[in-house]
């Protein structure tokens, strides 16, 4: 049974334990923010390349430019988890989606990238063992050198094991706590969006032009959309993973709540039964002193 020092050092770790998690909910928190600006900056990033591609599109008659194809039917997955636990259960959502698309195709060859430690232990759980990982960048500083990092592993797939089509995996914010996984193919690029982007009306009455290889300039913002999806996923994934944290922090620390006002009755009941026994032994002390003459003294 505890005693009242082990209680009140229970208590004590229990409030240390309490400050930790509302401090992890508030780094969640500003996490989340710094993740959705990075979403929301990179609109007119992704517009202005829209607006490139839609100038060469309209530049060239029939469908003469189209999206690079690598033949054969291998296929990369690129599927974006956490590093840490306490995260809920993002990683499994998205674990699960990857896999059951997956097990759907029926491409041949699958080659798997984890971005994430704890994503590439469920994937090789669930019997896709993880080609090459990358650990998850731990602010948005760090997306850049990520989004680097992919890319050239997208460009060793391609030259090296003939790997043409290749999707992402991952979460997707939905506002509040709430998100869910998202499954958005990269590479071959959707012809029917280019074809979108040709017809789509022009915002003033004079269309830009360009000088140079029409070829490589298409590559070049081909290559720029790339980097914006990329960007987007793992801005994307860290906000989701920060919004499962700080809903995870939030049940903890109403758990925490409830057990330290269950900690602090059982002490004060404690305390009290403590004190009354140490009342009720003076009073039979001083009558054992006293022979019993002292409580008809009190009473007198």
């Amino acid at each position: 049974m505890l005693t009242l020092t082990g209680l009140n050092r229970r208590i004590r770790s229990t409030e240390d334990l309490q400050s930790v998690v509302r401090t992890m909910k508030a780094l969640a928190a500003v996490s989340i923010r710094q993740y959705e600006k990075a979403v929301e900056s990179l609109r007119d990033y992704s517009r202005a390349v829209d607006m490139a591609l839609q100038v060469i599109l309209r530049s060239v008659p029939g469908t003469a430019i189209r999206a690079r194809r690598v033949p054969g039917k291998k296929v990369g997955a690129i599927v974006f988890g956490s590093d840490h636990g306490m995260c809920g259960p993002l990683n499994e959502q998205v674990v699960s989606h990857a896999v059951a698309s997956m097990d759907d195709s029926d491409a041949g060859e699958k080659v798997i990238l984890a971005v994430g430690v704890r994503v590439r232990d469920r994937m090789g759980d669930a019997g896709y063992p993880i080609e090459h990982h990358l650990p998850v960048p731990g602010s948005v500083a760090g997306i850049g050198p990520g989004v680097r990092d992919l890319l050239l592993e997208i460009e060793r797939w391609q030259s090296v094991k003939g790997i043409g089509r290749i999707l992402l995996f991952h979460s997707v914010l939905e506002g509040g706590a709430s998100y869910h996984p998202r499954e958005f193919l990269l590479l071959p690029v959707d012809e029917e969006w280019l074809a979108g982007l040709r017809k789509r009306s022009w915002p003033t009455r004079v269309l830009p032009t360009f000088t140079g290889d029409r070829e490589a300039l298409f590559s070049a913002v081909i290559r720029e959309y790339m980097f914006i999806s990329l960007f987007r996923a793992f801005a994307e994934s860290l906000a989701s993973e920060n919004a499962s944290r700080l809903a995870s922090m939030q049940a903890a620390e109403k758990n925490i709540e409830d057990q330290l006002s269950e900690l602090r009755r059982t002490f004060h009941q404690m305390r009290q039964m403590t004190i009354t026994e140490e009342l009720l032994d003076i009073v039979s002390g001083f009558e054992a002193l006293t022979g019993g003459k002292g409580n008809a003294k009190i009473r007198e």
